[in-house]
């Protein structure tokens, strides 16, 4: 049976039509699986010595694809977790193209068979109480920028939201009167409300106040009044941690990312003996047991849970099965 439709025509129906019309994915999952596809057509049209326009879906096959996430685990560095994310994109792909290529069946089978990669699960990276408040002394409040930085941080450890949550925060999602609270998307485009301190709805006016914004304008801006991005959000960071380090050594072992705030206001919320739904709710989580993890992560709660355990104040006498002289005895006797 031939193929009705071509490899490109395939990859612009699946962007075009299946993802943004059919699925409605946000536009972080599409820019994603662009990012994917540019680096896997890339790789094969060097590898296969031919021209991307004039490759064919015979040609993306299973062996092409693990050749490509070897490719990006060696030589590119990156992690298994966005190997294994790199692989979920193209997987979409060849889901999409099994209902509209009849003929490929086999081959949709031989990419869809390649597993994820099973990799190690750390110990949550976290910030103890006072390196939080190192870290936000640094900003210099008096500039703009500073300002901004200082509200951003702030608001992080707050809402405990992930990175991009944050920087498309409106004013209008925002509810200074008391009791404050922010409304943030979340992945797969569900909506929370995160209470604020009243201390961080005032960062927030005060910095709008000093760099007006319209209600669905973005509220964290560089200096061009374009939206922050994530990359900027890690350099100036980076920044910060590198400065509060002279001060506080403790950090100089850790590697603070955007999202470990999210880890650190999670873990603060346990230590603060909030019940786990209100925390799975606070965070966004879609099960109970990404919300579990914090608790295993804070130490201070399993020292606390240590000293309420009794420890055993004499030898007690075994139980009765081990007491009978004979398993069978204890068993008839039963």
């Amino acid at each position: 049976m031939r193929m009705t439709a071509s490899f490109v025509q395939l990859l612009h129906a699946f962007f075009e039509n299946w993802l943004v019309q059919q699925r409605n994915v946000s536009a972080h999952t599409v820019w994603s699986y662009r990012d994917t596809w540019r680096l896997f057509l890339r790789f094969t049209s060097e590898r296969q010595k031919r021209p991307i326009a004039r490759l064919s879906l015979a040609q993306i096959t299973a062996t092409e694809i693990c050749a490509f996430l070897q490719h990006t685990e060696v030589e590119r560095h990156v992690s298994i977790g966005t190997r294994n994310c790199r692989l979920a994109a193209i997987k979409s792909f060849f889901r999409f193209v099994q209902a509209q290529e009849p003929s490929a069946l086999a081959q949709c089978a031989e990419v869809l068979a390649i597993p994820s990669k099973r990799m190690q699960r750390r110990l949550i990276c976290y910030l103890e109480s006072d390196e939080v408040a190192g870290i936000l002394a640094q900003p210099d409040r008096s500039t703009v920028e500073g300002q901004r930085d200082h509200a951003l941080l702030s608001f992080l450890y707050n809402t405990g939201a992930r990175i991009q949550e944050a920087l498309d925060l409106c004013p209008q999602d925002i509810r200074f009167d008391a009791p404050c609270q922010a409304r943030l998307v979340g992945k797969g485009k569900k909506e929370r409300i995160c209470p604020l301190w009243p201390e961080t709805a005032a960062l927030l006016l005060a910095l709008l106040k000093r760099h007006p914004r319209a209600p669905d304008q973005r509220l964290f801006v560089n200096r061009y009044g374009t939206p922050l991005s994530a990359s900027g959000v890690r350099f100036k960071m980076r920044q910060y941690v590198q400065a509060a380090c002279q001060q506080l050594p403790s950090l100089s072992s850790k590697r603070i990312t955007p999202h470990v705030w999210r880890h650190t206001t999670a873990v603060h919320l346990v230590a603060s003996k909030v019940d786990v739904t209100v925390i799975r709710s606070w965070l966004g989580h879609s099960s109970l047991d990404t919300t579990n993890q914090y608790a295993r992560a804070n130490m201070q709660t399993m020292r606390d849970a240590l000293q309420r355990f009794d420890a055993p104040s004499g030898i007690r006498p075994p139980p009765r099965w081990k007491r009978s002289a004979s398993l069978l005895d204890w068993l008839d006797s039963l």
